[in-house]
């Protein structure tokens, strides 16, 4: 089966975003490397060189405050009080 040309569908022109071949990745415990990205430079907390799972030592990971965040919403669920229900009314 052929193609004809005019079935290609093309990207549209000024929709996508600057493509990065070399940005910059820097990471909390000081490794630096190079990837792929629409973004020039990047920072992150963890990375291979300093993951728990890749290096075999065990650490506390405390993404975004979950911790803080769960502890939050767990207080705020014992100040709430159970509704009282109302008793059914008995049918003639």
């Amino acid at each position: 089966m052929k193609k004809n040309h005019n079935s290609i569908k093309y990207m549209k022109k000024d929709l996508h975003p600057q493509y990065h071949q070399k940005a910059k990745v820097e990471c909390v415990c000081g490794a630096r490397f190079t990837v792929g990205s629409t973004k020039p430079e990047i920072k992150v907390e963890i990375c291979g060189n300093c993951h728990p799972f890749y290096t075999g030592k065990e650490k506390l990971i405390d993404t975004m405050g979950r911790i803080e965040r769960f502890k939050t919403r767990s207080a705020k669920k014992k100040e709430i009080t159970p509704k009282k229900t109302r008793a059914k009314k008995s049918q003639k």
